[in-house]
């Protein structure tokens, strides 16, 4: 009898542990749903990037897509444990209504052609998917990469043609005007750029549209690196950026000009002209790193007072 008894403390100090794999098997469930979904928004959109490869990035003007698509995910992939540990508090309203617009925008972009509508439809899905799992945290966690993947989507052509051209005028005037201030022989018509025998037309690369946008994401990522500041400071810096990447363009194409005057048509359209988007950015991102400093600098004087 004892030894019954024995037995039957064993068979009940056992009895908690066949309550443990039900919850296992829901844990992997729900792992295993989650790389479903995944799988899928790569199945349906793998065609879209590769028409985006295809079709815009292999462009110079947008060949910046690929670098922050990566970029995207490995700050996505660096957020992964802060995602994981949020507690599962799903908005599948929200999460199912943005889901349906995202697919119906995908649908209508695939359909009419439209590569910019359909590669944007990626983010709201994405979005609907934190939604429905972790709910308005999952999506603040997120938020950094969701935001950048916005840079990957090529603008739309009735807005590029729209601005360039003023943007193009603008940018000739500030070079006529600078050139002609330190004493060079040059004259203006249009966007069309004379100096001594030579005429240089300004062209659509010089606007500065496509490079307001890639040194836009270049500021958001460099403000992600950065240490946190205020929201009022970090929009103004992303402000900035604008006029930043203007007068880099004007400095670019004052580069050309003064090559093509001094070493000849040749050298201004050869290695010059390639060199010149270099000095662009080069230019463009240590006025970024100045600009910022000086918005910073009132917080940076704040916390050594503090």
């Amino acid at each position: 009898m004892p030894s019954m008894g024995h037995t039957h403390h064993h068979a009940g100090a056992l009895t908690p542990t066949w309550d443990e794999p039900p919850e296992l098997s829901d844990r992997t469930a729900g792992r295993v749903i989650v790389v479903l979904l995944l799988v899928g928004v790569v199945t349906l959109y793998l065609p879209t990037v590769m028409r985006l490869v295809d079709q815009v990035w292999s462009t110079a003007e947008q060949g910046h897509g690929p670098l922050i698509l990566a970029l995207c995910a490995w700050m996505a992939w660096q957020r992964r444990a802060q995602l994981a540990a949020l507690p599962d508090l799903p908005n599948r309203w929200l999460g199912g209504c943005l889901l349906a617009v995202s697919l119906a925008a995908y649908v209508l972009g695939h359909s009419q052609g439209v590569l910019g509508l359909e590669a944007a439809s990626l983010i709201g899905v994405l979005a609907a998917l934190l939604l429905c799992f972790k709910g308005l945290a999952g999506v603040r966690v997120m938020a950094l990469p969701l935001t950048f993947m916005l840079f990957t989507v090529p603008l739309p052509g009735i807005l590029v043609q729209t601005l360039t051209m003023p943007l193009k005028v603008a940018v000739s005037a500030c070079a006529e005007w600078l050139l002609h201030a330190v004493g060079y022989p040059v004259g203006r018509t249009g966007v069309v750029l004379m100096i001594g025998q030579y005429q240089l037309l300004v062209a659509d690369a010089c606007a500065g549209l496509n490079s307001m946008f890639t040194l836009e994401a270049l500021g958001f990522l460099w403000m992600s690196l950065r240490p946190r500041s205020t929201p009022a400071r970090d929009a103004l810096l992303a402000l900035v950026i604008l006029p930043i990447s203007f007068v880099a363009n004007v400095v670019r194409v004052m580069v050309l000009v003064l090559v093509t005057y001094h070493l000849g048509d040749a050298a201004g359209q050869g290695f010059a002209h390639d060199f010149s988007g270099i000095v662009l950015f080069v230019a463009a991102v240590l006025m970024m790193v100045a600009a910022e400093a000086v918005i910073r600098r009132p917080q940076a004087v704040q916390g050594r007072a503090a």
